[in-house]
């Protein structure tokens, strides 16, 4: 079979990032080592995971991809060269890789980045030393919580990371709500408004957002987020839960006229049906990214079919784990058309082509339920499938060994007893770490990554080999044992990143290196020739 794989040195990507054509610059490497230097536009696709991210990462099949790692093998071959093979045996058409990889480029003087979704982190960055977005420090919000000033501080991260660790006081309003229910949320003018995060992204954003919208009030960014407040000996609050407000009629109004004034400002146009039909019709000429913006419990309730969700503020503070074409069109949906202009204006000086269409518009919420990402490759696989019954049993035997494919947190937090975990990956190299047995039953969390890794295992272990229905969902959902903590690692954990406050030895370092390491990306961005922002002032 022609796998449509060819190869390119360092000078012709440069090229590539420079020519004004669409470009996906793919690293197949784990995040652990991407984390550790990469090239700026790279998007991080581990190999293992292929199957399920391309699909809504690179959605058009002839957009030009390519592929690099930092000389990587697994079972004898550079993980860029298999990722490039894989992803064209899945119909993509034009798929290259950088002969030499990233040292290739460090050789040719080009420059290396650390660090994870570094273009949204340095574009925050950008964007405060251009707009000059106005901040306080801990120690100036502390004074401001003792003197009982009139002020609302808004954590502008998810739910979820917000529930794990934040400030006494914040409320949880993820970045994309800060327009859209501020006149529910302030309803003075006078109250001043500060906007935190974990770090610095969203908090600089989330206050830029409002300053750009034309709120009345006094509105500041927290210098350094829950870390800089953990930094200088302050309470930081754990479990916190926060509800945010419905959008009234007037409420409504106000932040129409706050987006009005946005889109103005930043030329985001609105789109209708018949100018997104158009564009899905040339997707063979330009990649088309369609996505809704809304909170995930609006989204579950009702969308649009086959459109995906990623919250406006999450996809600003991550846009390479979502929009890996770059110079892409991206269509952003909204019901109330507030989020998808505040979302777009970011977009748009970034780099993206993005642009605006209400939910009614698209054609109405006529599918619930979670988002799905399409899994390619399923098509062709053809596992032996068994019950979670049966698999307890055969364990309790002694006749069976469990291979886990989770991402190591998820692993950490619970996994069939006995289980080993292995990187999909790593699997030809790692599989001999699992002890002999007749059965070799493969599991991920619904089973799905488990069905595409069956041939693969089955070419490196005498063991019969199976998966297991349902995957380990099933099993938890059937009341079998769980054991949590981390047991039998065939693979290193390299899978995932930990985030500072994540660790157990050097917490507080690690929180001093990482916001250091955000700062100095404006004077990096100041000097480096390859990304894309055009600040609007």
């Amino acid at each position: 079979m022609n796998l449509s794989v060819t190869s390119i040195d360092a000078k012709t990507l440069k090229s590539y990032l420079h020519d004004g054509e669409e470009i996906a610059l793919l690293d197949a490497r784990e995040e652990m080592t991407f984390d550790k230097r990469h090239i700026l536009m790279a998007s991080c696709v581990p190999l293992g995971r292929i199957e399920a991210i391309v699909d809504a990462l690179i959605p058009r099949r002839a957009a030009r991809v390519v592929w690099c790692d930092d000389g990587d093998t697994v079972g004898g071959k550079g993980l860029a060269q298999r990722a490039a093979e894989r992803m064209a045996t899945l119909g993509y058409t034009n798929v290259a890789v950088l002969d030499g990889g990233i040292q290739a480029w460090d050789d040719a003087g080009y420059r290396i980045y650390s660090g994870v979704h570094v273009p949204s982190k340095a574009f925050a960055e950008v964007i405060e030393h251009a707009d000059e977005t106005p901040h306080i420090d801990a120690s100036e919000l502390k004074a401001m919580m003792d003197g009982d000033t009139d002020m609302v501080l808004f954590d502008s991260r998810s739910y979820e990371e917000y529930h794990v660790d934040s400030i006494p006081g914040a409320h949880s309003v993820p970045g994309a709500e800060l327009v859209y229910r501020f006149a529910e949320l302030v309803p003075s003018k006078d109250t001043t408004v500060v906007v935190n995060c974990g770090g610095r992204t969203r908090s600089i954003i989330g206050a830029q957002a409002l300053i750009n919208a034309g709120v009345p009030n006094k509105v500041v960014s927290l210098m350094n987020g829950t870390q800089g407040w953990h930094l200088a000996g302050y309470e930081v609050r754990k479990g916190a839960t926060s509800t945010l407000p419905d959008v009234t009629g007037d409420g409504l109004k106000t932040a129409k006229d706050f987006a009005a004034n946005v889109a103005t400002r930043f030329a985001v146009q609105a789109i209708d049906k018949k100018t997104l039909d158009q564009w899905r019709q040339e997707e063979d000429k330009r990649a088309l990214y369609v996505l809704d913006v809304r909170t995930r419990e609006e989204y579950e309730s009702g969308h649009a079919p086959g459109v995906k969700h990623i919250p406006g503020g999450q996809l600003i503070q991550e846009t390479d784990r979502h929009l890996g074409v770059w110079g892409a069109r991206v269509v952003l949906v909204d019901d109330a058309g507030v989020r998808s202009v505040m979302t777009a204006s970011w977009l748009k000086q970034m780099g993206w082509d993005a642009s605006t269409i209400t939910l009614d518009e698209i054609g109405g919420a006529s599918e619930k339920g979670a988002y799905a990402p399409k899994t390619l490759g399923l098509d062709t696989a053809n596992a032996d499938l068994i019950e979670p019954a049966a698999l307890k049993d055969m364990l309790d035997a002694g006749t069976a060994a469990v291979i886990d494919l989770d991402w190591s947190r998820a692993y950490y937090q619970g996994h069939i007893p006995g289980a080993h975990y292995i990187i999909r990956s790593r699997l030809a190299d790692d599989i001999g770490n699992v002890p002999d047995a007749d059965t070799l039953v493969i599991t991920s969390p619904d089973g799905t990554l488990a069905q595409l890794a069956a041939d693969e295992a089955a070419e490196h272990t005498n063991a019969s080999v199976k998966v297991l229905k349902g995957g380990t969902n099933a099993w938890k959902a059937a009341n079998l044992p769980i054991e949590e903590g981390p047991t039998n690692m065939a693979s290193k954990a390299e899978d995932l990143r930990l985030r500072a406050r994540e660790l157990n030895v050097d917490k507080e370092e690690a929180m001093r290196e990482y916001l250091a390491w955000e700062i100095e990306l404006v004077n990096q961005m100041a000097t480096d020739e390859d990304q894309r922002f055009t600040v609007k002032a």
